[in-house]
């Protein structure tokens, strides 16, 4: 194995050492005698591992004291945030209303036609085949603005929508309930893409979340509703109850 691809190994069993908590967050490595002796490798094969370590967050190199394990790793650049739904739909109206603009200018025809076939499809399909279409649909539009970088930040989005547990329960809560909205704000949006009007593209994806957030927040309030109702039959079935055996 060539000296580079063995600092890289070195470098990933001590990372995965930390991982595990065998060097636990905050406290000192081993000597680079000892960890050369534990991976059977050279002291400088261990100083180049533990530079490349706290190149990206690992660990800290201490001159005059030795080398700790970060107090805080670095996360994992695929990790999504923790957001709320509310977050994630002003994100999406501000980028993809943007790129509803863009794709407006150079849709193709054949894109077009593939849009018109998801709304159809949002229509007939149950509820897991609408979300399906209903995600072809914009990805279909990042794509057609034709920026690598948009269609990067939607997909990203769209794993918020779909892996994050409470932001999926409340797009599920609200798609589900107005299914008939969700399909005439699509048909709206497209036929914008299809007059290749950026302008009106735009006004009507940014309509479509606005609407979401105005159902959103009424979804909310419902469900402090409840759970105040709910609270209050509990209290007075403990009250009354009491009352009875008193």
């Amino acid at each position: 194995m060539s000296e580079k691809r063995l600092f890289h190994s070195v470098a990933e069993q001590i990372s995965d050492l930390i991982d595990e908590g065998v060097f636990p967050l905050g406290t000192r490595l081993p000597g680079e005698r000892e960890l050369a002796e534990r991976f059977g490798v050279s002291r400088v094969t261990i100083r180049e591992a533990e530079i490349a370590l706290q190149a990206v967050g690992k660990i800290q190199i201490k001159t005059g004291s030795g080398v700790y394990v970060s107090e805080e790793l670095p996360k994992d650049p695929a990790q999504l945030p923790d957001v709320s739904a509310f977050e994630l739909t002003e994100a999406r109206s501000m980028i993809e209303s943007e790129a509803a603009a863009l794709a407006a200018k150079v849709i193709s025809d054949e894109a077009l036609d593939d849009l018109q076939e998801l709304v159809s499809q949002m229509s007939a399909a149950n509820d897991d085949a609408a979300t399906s279409a209903d995600h072809a649909f914009h990805m279909t539009i990042a794509k057609a603005s034709g920026n690598k970088a948009i269609v990067h930040t939607i997909e990203t989005l769209w794993r918020m929508r779909e892996e994050l547990p409470k932001v999926k329960k409340t797009y599920g809560s609200v798609c589900e309930e107005d299914a008939e909205s969700r399909m005439r704000e699509h048909q709206l949006i497209l036929d914008a893409l299809k007059a290749h009007n950026p302008d009106d593209a735009r006004n009507a994806m940014r309509a479509h979340f606005f609407r979401l957030i105005s159902a959103m927040l009424d979804a909310t309030e419902q469900e402090a509703l409840r759970e105040v109702q709910q609270r209050a039959s509990e209290s007075r079935e403990r009250f009354l109850t009491n009352a009875n055996l008193g």
